[in-house]
């Protein structure tokens, strides 16, 4: 059944952009209005699956915080004014910032939700080129940018990303990921509890090493503990015990790997019982779940933010790719897998030479020297970017749908540093901890208003689908899309008459982008897809190797060089700080609920009832050394900072380790957010360190940041 926009009681078919999984919802509406919201048991994908998430798209649609109009400051106060007015200002205040002080003054932050929206995804890169800033940051250095790293490394291009093929695997090994909670994360995975539950059944494992007993591993057959900030040491361990034990074996695409000698010999000294001291896991252990890994012919090694977001991440993500790379997991089914996405963006002409990435360190930030990658610098440099004086300094700040105060590192000194801008504009639905300092916030229409297009996520998928999702009812007057209000700015900024303007809709690209990718010649475009509200099943992930490779002579070098060097870094740090420190003798790792969606969503009244989810998680043992109990308030101090919240005391931690969820910490004043105190919360990013990162890729350390915790009161009240 197709979209109409009849505003009688209808049906709209359309996928949930809320996170990575990109279910499938039938929504009932009537005259502009939510009914009822549902999955679609006829999307090919999720079957019918939902999170109570997507129930939510109703609370954000109906939300009264949520801002319609743009808005102006004027010293604390707001006012509301019309789109041409506001459009014009901000880019002739954003213009004297660039002729005064030069582009690259005008900073950028893009937050996670950009890439959940084609609007923003294909509309927000013409507006930076038109700024002509290279102060460009974004989400992907909190969480991920080791994998696009390794990815670039091992196969050629930073989106080059093979995906658990979990719908065939018969031994799932997961490392620093909960899915069940996530819905997947780098891997497009609908209905994850499910599929879990499918590889049990069919007689194979599930296997979970991390600091907690996440929900996934209390699914899965086995759960072992790990010292956070050490996993790059059970890796090396793991490559280790193949080449010691003559478990290698890449299979099929052995003669386009080189260098497996040279990997051989860097990882000789990191035997299972010389890194068992510093990761917690027995060498018993660790030598049979890699026998086991090896032994199984449908395997996958998957790592997510427990292993991204730490001190060494790149030479994790590095490792994980190997190891399925040296058993024969890599480019097989049941293994890790490349998608065939609809829209290809990596899609190469025959004939036509492969080009070099080379979006590395060709600049760097101006306070730490920290390299470039992807054309974003790292946003643990945001802060200093804008406090530091002196040529270059940050005096503007453009921020679309993102909350770095509470999503980024050290959040409060960011949190003070946005206070003495000369300039700043959001583009966000809300008033929050980051907009409210903003100058003029720019609100899009969102949810289900838009129209999008998931061209991450399918780039992702465990299974190569294509959906289309028209906007639920009219575009309301007075409104703009997301890539309207970048398209004004960018025409405004640039110097093209305004009798020439034209806005360049995305709908446009993506239908070029569906005829010219891989499924063209079926037919596929947008119409099709119009056609097919439900969308359309391209089938299960495929071999693609060595023609899916990216790198110029078309093979895989299995010890890049410059992840070699930063092995001398984890020698010599991790060996270093073995003995916690007295100070701060416990390590902080944070966690994701299912009813959370980052930094916001946290006044939808479906997602925020019950019980207090921001509370820290500590084990018995050290509850009782510290005389702390469940629900009594305690403190929490970091090198940079301190919160209080509730403890929560359980057994599902790692001893010498406390656990925070994100995402939290809606008690600054000035946001225009109906969350109720209870459900506050605090930020686990006023206790991360921007001094903490990796420094092989820019990305955040927000694993195993050293902290102490003391008991404060009796009770939570």
């Amino acid at each position: 059944m197709a979209n109409t926009t009849d505003l009688s009681l209808q049906t709209h078919y359309r996928a949930c952009n809320l996170c990575e999984a990109i279910c499938g919802l039938t929504i009932t509406h009537k005259d502009g209005a939510i009914v009822s919201i549902a999955g679609d048991p006829a999307d090919p994908f999720s079957r019918g699956h939902i999170c109570p998430k997507a129930v939510a798209l109703k609370d954000i649609y109906e939300d009264p915080n949520r801002l319609r109009r743009p808005m102006r400051r004027r010293g604390n106060d707001w006012q509301e004014i019309g789109w041409e007015q506001a459009l014009d200002e901000v880019a002739d205040r954003l213009r004297q910032v660039r002729d005064t002080h030069g582009p690259s003054a005008i900073g950028v932050y893009a937050g996670n939700p950009t890439v959940h929206n084609s609007g923003s995804f294909l509309g927000m890169p013409g507006f930076v080129k038109a700024l002509g800033t290279r102060t460009v940051f974004s989400a992907s250095s909190v969480d991920q940018f080791p994998h696009h790293f390794a990815a670039w490394q091992l196969f050629g291009h930073p989106l080059l990303m093979p995906v658990p093929d979990i719908d065939r695997t018969d031994f799932w090994l997961i490392m620093g990921g909960n899915p069940i909670a996530s819905n997947g994360s780098i891997m497009t995975a609908p209905d994850v509890s499910t599929r879990l539950r499918a590889i049990q059944q069919r007689g194979g494992k599930v296997v979970v090493i991390d600091p907690r007993r996440t929900e996934t591993a209390q699914r899965a057959d086995e759960h072992y503990f790990i010292r956070p900030g050490t996993d790059v040491f059970l890796l090396l361990a793991m490559t280790q015990v193949l080449f010691a034990e003559n478990l290698v074996n890449p299979g099929r695409i052995t003669a386009i790997i080189d260098n497996i000698d040279m990997l051989r010999d860097a990882v000789t000294e990191y035997t299972p019982e010389r890194v068992a001291p510093l990761t917690g896991v027995e060498p018993g252990t660790l030598r049979r779940l890699t026998q086991e890994f090896a032994g199984t012919s449908r395997a996958a090694l998957y790592g997510r933010v427990g292993v991204s977001t730490q001190e060494f991440g790149g030479l994790c993500l590095w490792l994980i790719n190997v190891l399925n790379l040296l058993t024969g997991h890599l480019d097989e089914p049941g293994g890790m897998l490349f998608s065939s996405p609809a829209i290809d963006l990596l899609v190469t002409r025959p004939g036509v030479p492969r080009p070099v990435y080379n979006k590395f360190n060709r600049f760097q930030s101006r306070v730490r020297g920290k390299a470039e990658f992807m054309g974003e610098l790292p946003v643990a440099c945001l802060a200093e970017e804008v406090e530091t004086p002196g040529p270059g300094q940050i005096r503007a700040v453009v921020t679309s749908c993102g909350n770095p105060v509470l999503s980024t590192p050290n959040g409060r000194r960011l949190d003070q540093a946005l206070a003495g801008l000369e300039f700043m504009v959001s583009v966000d639905i809300y008033m929050n901890e980051t907009t409210r300092h903003a100058d003029y916030i720019l609100p899009p229409l969102t949810g289900v208003e838009t129209a999008n297009y998931d061209l991450t996520f399918h780039v992702l998928a465990i299974r190569n689908t294509s959906r289309y999702s028209e906007p639920m009812v009219p575009k309301p007057a007075g409104t703009l899309y997301d890539w309207e209000i970048f398209e004004n700015l960018r025409l405004r900024l640039s110097d093209v008459p305004r009798e020439e303007w034209a806005l360049q809709n995305p709908a446009k690209t993506i239908d070029m982008g569906l005829r010219y990718g891989p499924y063209g010649s079926t037919g596929l475009s947008l119409d099709q897809l119009r056609d097919h509200p439900h969308g359309i099943d391209l089938g299960p992930l495929r071999s693609q190797l060595p023609d899916r490779l990216q790198t110029q002579d078309g093979r895989i070098n299995a010890a890049p060089a410059i992840f070699l060097a930063d092995l001398a870094r984890a020698e010599a740090v991790l060996l270093a700080t073995a003995t916690p420190d007295a100070s701060h003798p416990l390590l902080l790792i944070s966690r994701r609920h299912l009813r959370d969606n980052n930094s916001w969503m946290h006044n939808a009244p479906v997602l925020v009832k019950g019980r207090n989810r921001c509370t820290l998680m500590l084990h018995p043992d050290d509850a009782t050394r510290l005389g702390i109990s469940t629900g009594q308030a305690v403190r929490v101090r970091s090198r940079v900072g301190e919160v209080e919240l509730p403890a929560d005391v359980t057994p599902d931690m790692m001893p010498g380790v406390v656990c925070m969820p994100h995402g939290y910490g809606h008690n600054r004043p000035g946001t225009r957010l109906d969350v109720a105190q209870q459900h506050a919360g605090a930020s686990v990013n006023d206790l991360t360190d921007e001094a903490f990162a990796d420094t092989l890729t820019g990305n955040a350390a927000l694993s195993g940041v050293p902290v102490r915790v003391e008991g404060i009161t009796p009770t939570y009240s």
